[in-house]
């Protein structure tokens, strides 16, 4: 190990704002990227390697901007490569723009396979060692700390482990202060692997880093096993973004790391930063659009969630039985399905998460209720909502606060189209007419009933319907093509899901959307739903 380097502190390099953003289909404006800066800073990443200026506009841009930027923990570096074969290292227009981005770190790659040092480089062995001392002892002359990324190093050892070997000594005698083993391919196995790095360690006295790609699905295990080989630098992405198959997923090797094998990570190694997990692979997937699957290990929507009736049981006996870690550690949180599947102790951890007490009769009649609706096509699970009020129905404590007794809605076109509606609502015995436009048959609907009641109802005035999908459905009891839709409100801070199943697209629009507006009244009730 290197003097002066922490054994039991893995420093983390966050690429994605580099190697992610080259994620086909990802987009990052010069906003996003400092967004998503300031986030990784909050959660304590050591290293934020920002782009390549000497190839890219806007990361020329972002460096100028960044300034203006005050980070608490995270140190920015440039990316870049070593200087081109036939230009003098003091006139390479690249490294001045790494030079000139003036932030402490300097990333540069190198060839450490000789395939790529004669067929893409077009270069003899020796001449790519002289690029590599020329490039790093450069920029340690301009007072950059240098981390020195051995490109396709598994590659290259397999090929000729000498010369890959000599490349990192080249780097290091040159100042780079860490040398990191790239599987660029993506291609190594976590044994193989594990079996390189070990001897890599036995002849370099330097601080070893990783830099792994997903294109054989073991980025995240290839990562875990460097580590457990000794080194002690991890450079990844969030969530796995980066080209083809993507870059080691940060958001799985920082829990595993201090959860699992007892490093410190992030900023003091303080395991509170760790709650902020899911809340940055979160932010950064909406700010990339690029989908954070649901069973994403660790920050998932489904990664703490259960289904099975068996599973259930015995999660609310004793977490562990069906959990690896405590949710709460990464910022996650435990969900308990409700569906055809899950029996009666989802319903009844809901009910009392809530609040409420059920009876085993009434227990039953809820659970048996669940089973029908799913079996006419309901998914319950993402619509706690619809369940609440199922529950409050069997419990005797539901209210039909207003009732829509018909609806009328049409679609026009004069200049623009646009579509009407008109809806008669019962609110305690008064009948009250109201009109409704919108963009389409279910917006005019929407916009209609609140109209309707939100002179007696005043909260609802600031609910914003903010999703809403549609699925068609099989229905056991016809041929008719069925509908699911979800409808998905906002009201403060609150968030919330109902569902409804029709033959008919716009009834079931209405009603999932007169349940959310009933849910909301029912929740702000004194005392009722604890007031969720």
């Amino acid at each position: 190990m290197a003097r002066g380097v922490s054994i039991d502190y893995v420093e983390l390099l966050d690429t994605t704002l580099r190697d992610g953003a080259q994620t086909r289909g990802v987009s990052l404006s010069l906003r996003d990227k400092l967004r998503i800066a300031e986030k990784l800073d909050e959660l304590g990443i050591d290293i934020i390697e920002a782009g390549w200026p000497g190839a890219n506009p806007k990361d020329s841009e972002f460096y100028k901007a960044v300034k203006n930027v005050s980070f608490t923990h995270s140190k920015l570096a440039v990316f870049g490569s070593t200087k081109h074969k036939n230009s003098r290292v003091d006139q390479d227009p690249m490294l001045k723009s790494l030079v000139e981005a003036d932030v402490p770190y300097a990333v540069v790659f190198g060839k450490s396979w000789l395939l790529h040092v004669r067929e893409v480089l077009r270069a003899t062995p020796e001449e790519n060692l002289e690029m590599i001392e020329e490039t790093i002892s450069y920029l340690k002359a301009h007072g950059m700390r240098v981390i020195f990324d051995a490109e396709h190093f598994f590659d290259g050892w397999k090929d000729s482990p000498d010369y890959a070997l000599s490349v990192l000594k080249v780097a290091s005698e040159a100042g780079a202060e860490t040398l990191v083993l790239c599987d660029t391919n993506g291609g190594t196995l976590p044994s193989e692997l594990l079996g390189i790095v070990k001897k890599v360690r036995s002849e370099i006295n330097a601080r070893l880093g990783i830099h792994a790609h997903n294109d054989a699905g073991c980025a995240t295990a290839n990562s875990l096993a460097a580590v457990e080989a000794g080194v002690r630098h991890v450079q990844g992405t969030f969530i796995g973004l980066g080209e083809r198959c993507g870059n080691a997923d940060l958001a799985q090797i920082i829990p595993a790391l201090r959860l699992k094998m007892g490093f410190k990570v992030l900023k003091d190694g303080d395991v509170e930063r760790l709650k902020k997990l899911t809340e940055v692979a979160r932010f950064i997937a909406g700010v990339t659009g690029f989908h954070l699957a649901p069973n994403h290990p660790y920050v998932g929507r489904n990664a703490f969630a259960h289904k099975g009736g068996v599973h259930i049981d015995a999660i609310i006996k004793h977490p562990r039985t069906y959990e690896h870690i405590d949710p709460s550690l990464v910022g996650n949180e435990r969900v308990l399905s409700i569906s055809e599947q899950a029996g009666r102790s989802a319903l009844m951890d809901l009910a009392r998460r809530i609040g409420l007490n059920l009876s085993k009769e009434e227990l039953k009649a809820a659970t048996e209720e669940v089973k029908r609706m799913e079996s006419l096509g309901y998914h319950l699970e993402p619509a706690e909502a619809t369940v609440i009020l199922l529950i409050l129905k069997h419990i005797g404590m539901y209210r039909e606060l207003f009732e829509v007794k018909n609806w009328w809605v049409e679609s026009v076109n004069i200049g623009r189209k646009i579509s009407r509606a008109i809806v008669t609502i019962s609110v305690n015995g008064d009948i009250v007419t109201a009109m409704g436009e919108g963009v389409g048959p279910v917006h005019a609907l929407d916009e209609a009933v609140r109209s309707g009641i939100s002179s007696r109802f005043p909260a609802l005035r600031d609910v914003s319907l903010t999703d809403y999908k549609v699925h068609v459905v099989d229905s056991k009891e016809g041929t008719a093509a069925y509908v699911r839709v979800f409808t998905e409100f906002t009201w403060r801070e609150r968030s919330w899901v109902t569902t409804s199943v029709s033959n008919n697209i716009i009834e079931a629009s209405l009603s999932a959307i007169i349940d959310g507006y009933r849910y909301l009244l029912l929740a702000l009730e004194p005392g009722l739903l604890n007031n969720r």
